[in-house]
């Protein structure tokens, strides 16, 4: 009897502290950049890669502590980056007509040599103007008799319209197109939980006094999708998304509303696996304008904002104010077998590490 109190004292001791875990985000030494930096992404623990709006792309072999410019192309606004491995990954760019010095017109590229080069990629399917995320899904087939993977990369875009949507099924060698215009008018984000069922972060309208934001949801791989989500209030997009398991997801929602006395800022959050979504308070600050969403656990995330970030430990019940930098736009949090660890990505770029 003494042992199995002992042995359940100390399960809950373990689980204490795992609930009690403590994190910091660390600021890593980067190039200087002016304004907001969009995406980052890691294969792992130690090899990454960033990109930014001066067509710059930056590669890391240890973690962040150095980085090495891979390229750098004027006239490119990069948005999104997204590797399957160490040698394959895609660059989308947020096209012309938005931004005014930008003038590629080439929605997306693609390394297969780690980004020491990189090429535009042919697609088949209407124009797309550009591309705001991406997101991979790995799957295992019977391969000539053996066990093998294959991926599918999913990517949507863009803020200021048009809505695109562009889709490999096979690990990126051929790509295509097709609009999405008719379900919304612009697209920030994406998350599939497999090769067919997913989300889309969205707006109504391409005219941002008109816009409410949008969640869309997909289950047969993007072919169709159906609305699950509408704000009520204009000057609104939704902007990107997290789900720390199938059943929790969390979305920023942005307001682009002039009025000074519009103060309350607003997050989506799902516990059914994206079929309803409630709206939960962040903070009331007209100017705090989320960007990035990243949750370690159903319960512990956190939201970047345009000067900071806030963190919360009871699914959104309430919220504290952490150090994140400057418009924090992407957050990712990653598991293996050893440990989580995360980078985000605004005007910095930050590491999650454990503060003991």
């Amino acid at each position: 009897m003494k042992t199995y109190f002992l042995n359940l004292a100390l399960i809950l001791f373990s689980l204490a502290t795992l609930q009690a875990q403590d994190y910091v985000w660390e600021k890593l030494e980067t190039e200087p950049y002016r304004g907001k930096q969009d995406d980052i992404d890691f294969i792992n623990k130690d090899i990454g890669w960033y990109i930014n709006g001066y067509g710059k792309i930056y590669n890391t072999q240890d973690g962040g502590k150095t980085w090495t410019k891979q390229l750098e192309q004027q006239g490119t606004f990069f948005r999104t980056v997204e590797f399957i491995d160490e040698n394959v990954g895609f660059a989308g760019t947020v096209g012309t007509d938005y931004f005014p010095y930008v003038t590629d017109t080439i929605p997306l590229y693609g390394t297969k040599d780690g980004g020491k080069t990189w090429k535009p990629i042919n697609y088949s399917g209407p124009y797309v103007k550009g591309l705001c995320a991406m997101d991979v899904v790995k799957e295992e087939y019977v391969n000539h008799g053996k066990l093998d993977f294959k991926y599918h990369i999913y990517a949507v875009g863009r803020v200021g319209s048009p809505a695109n949507f562009m889709v490999s099924h096979d690990s990126g060698e051929t790509w295509e197109s097709k609009s999405m215009n008719e379900d919304c008018k612009m697209l920030f984000d994406i998350k599939m939980f497999n090769k067919n069922v997913g989300f889309a972060c969205a707006a109504s309208s391409e005219d941002v006094t008109k816009a409410n934001a949008v969640i869309l949801k997909t289950t047969d791989g993007g072919e169709t999708w159906k609305k699950v989500y509408q704000s009520n209030r204009p000057y609104e997009l939704t902007w990107k998304v997290s789900f720390p398991s199938e059943k929790v997801g969390y979305v920023t929602i942005q307001s682009y509303n002039p009025d000074p006395n519009v103060k309350q800022q607003r997050v989506a959050k799902t516990i059914d696996g994206g079929e309803t979504w409630a709206e939960i308070n962040l903070v009331e600050d007209h100017q705090a304008r989320q960007f990035g969403v990243g949750f370690i656990t159903e319960n512990h995330g956190y939201v970047g904002t345009v000067h900071s970030g806030y963190e919360t430990r009871d699914g959104g019940e309430n919220w504290t104010p952490v150090d994140m930098g400057m418009a924090c736009n992407k957050i990712k949090i990653y598991k293996d077998e050893e440990r989580i660890y995360g980078y985000a990505i605004g005007v910095n770029v930050l590491k999650l590490k454990t503060s003991k």
